[in-house]
């Protein structure tokens, strides 16, 4: 099966964040839902981007071998889409093309280039649609997870 979803870093710090309690039972309950129908994948910058967050900025801060264990559950559960040459070109478009910020706009480019329809992400603004690749928001209060298939 194709990955319909891919999802962002937000969302796999959410889980872990001890501070947002209701984030991250939402972000649990949609990683849960995306991961069980093997409906999401990752970009391999996502994993990066979740491995310096963990390090840097959540309380308290996991040791090294912590955050790997998590990377490698991660690794089990959804498939990853790799940072080619590709993405980071198609990410330069996204840029000049659509005004994101480099990163986000990579984030864009693994999805389109994986021919992955919509990301989940509270970076970008919701229901808006790039090329064929639209932006969800499934931290949003107003978002019903049961819609994620």
């Amino acid at each position: 099966m194709a990955a319909r979803y891919l999802v962002d870093t937000n969302l796999l710090v959410y889980a872990l964040d001890r501070r947002e309690p209701e984030k991250r039972e939402r972000a649990r309950e949609v990683l849960r839902r995306v991961g069980s129908t093997g409906s999401a994948a990752l970009p391999a910058q996502v994993l990066s981007e979740f491995a310096n967050a963990c390090l840097r900025k959540l309380e308290p801060r996991p040791e090294p071998a912590t955050v790997r264990r998590e990377i490698e559950r991660l690794l089990l559960a959804f498939p990853v889409l790799p940072l080619t040459g590709p993405v980071v070109l198609e990410a330069l478009r996204g840029v000049r093309e659509h005004l994101l910020s480099y990163y986000d706009a990579q984030i864009w480019a693994a999805a389109r280039l994986g021919q992955v329809e919509m990301v989940l992400s509270e970076d970008f603004n919701p229901g808006s649609v790039l090329d064929g690749v639209t932006f969800i928001n499934p931290l949003d209060p107003a978002f019903d997870p049961t819609a994620l298939a």
